[in-house]
């Protein structure tokens, strides 16, 4: 094999990590939309999601918890505001910040989409085995824990500055 044969195989896109995450993502999006419909976008139903288990939390740390960046985030809070699926507050002691709250129309839909969400689930992991499945996820997870700080939105959990994101060793 010569040297230049040799290079191309290493560069072949069906080979590269990076090329085939973003094709996964690419399937999970497109599962997400014949799933969970039009309603919201996946980065929309992560916030929400996000935003039901810390009521009160502010923007920037609701899109830490996302692992969006604070701009996308600000305009995602928006649209959901706009939708009448969450209200967002000016907070007294700092009136640069929004405290979040999700609206009983915000709790119907996300408990309306929860069927949709685990099909999605099932539906990518379905081409493996139980075993496959497991390894797949605790390796997927592994794979995204420890290129965390690498990101441009790096996952932020709130009040852990210094500390790492649960699950790490």
């Amino acid at each position: 094999m010569r040297a230049h044969e040799s290079q191309g195989a290493m560069l072949d896109l069906v080979q590269h990590p990076g090329h085939l995450l973003r094709r996964a993502q690419q399937i999970s999006v497109s599962m997400f939309y014949d799933e969970m419909g039009n309603e919201l976008t996946p980065v929309q139903y992560a916030m929400l999601s996000q935003l039901a288990g810390h009521p009160g939390i502010d923007q920037v740390s609701l899109a830490g918890l996302a692992a969006i960046d604070t701009s996308t985030g600000a305009t995602v809070c928006v649209r959901l505001e706009e939708k009448g699926l969450l209200e967002r507050k000016v907070i007294p002691h700092n009136r640069r910040q929004r405290a979040l709250s999700i609206t009983a129309e915000g709790e119907r839909l996300l408990r309306d989409m929860e069927p949709g969400a685990q099909r999605i689930r099932q539906r990518l992991l379905a081409p493996l085995s139980e075993e496959e499945q497991a390894l797949f996820m605790g390796l997927l997870s592994r794979l995204v824990q420890e290129n965390n700080e690498q990101s441009r939105a790096p996952l932020a959990l709130p009040g852990a500055s210094e500390a790492k994101p649960q699950g790490l060793s």
